[in-house]
Formats: C-alpha cells, structure tokens, sequence
C-alpha cells in the first residue's frame, strides 16, 4: 500500500522555476538593450534596472530550485 503513494514536488520548486525563467527574460533584454544601447527615457536607465532585477531574480530561482529539488510533499 505505501508504494501506491504519489509524491509531489513543493509549490516553493515551481515558484523557484518561475524565477528562473522570467529573471532569464529580464536579464537576457537588459544585456541586449546595453549592447544594441537602446535608448530609453526613464529616469533610472543608466543604472540598467533591469540587468540587476533580472540577475536578483534568477539567483532567488536557482535558490528555490536548489532548496525544493529533492523536497516532495505526500
């Protein structure tokens, strides 16, 4: 009977590749928007927000990835 039993990943490992994936977007068009120098009128765009939101993001999925990948919930 206790080999019928399904495991399931955690909410936190998906959340985690959700991070992964949209912090990959943001990072991949701010590295473009540098290199092909886009102009954009924002206030802020010298600092390039959007290459440092992208990288904090893909580091906190990869930490949630790491964390849950072995993690199962009955």
């Amino acid at each position: 009977m206790a080999e019928n039993v399904k495991k399931m990943k955690p909410i936190w490992f998906f959340v985690g590749l959700i991070l992964l994936v949209m912090g990959g977007v943001i990072l991949a068009t701010g590295v473009y928007d540098l290199i092909a120098r886009v102009e954009s009128k924002t206030v802020l765009a010298r600092l390039h927000p959007n290459i440092w939101w992208g990288a904090i993001m893909v580091l906190a999925g990869l930490i949630f990835v790491l964390a849950n990948k072995n993690a199962t919930v009955e």
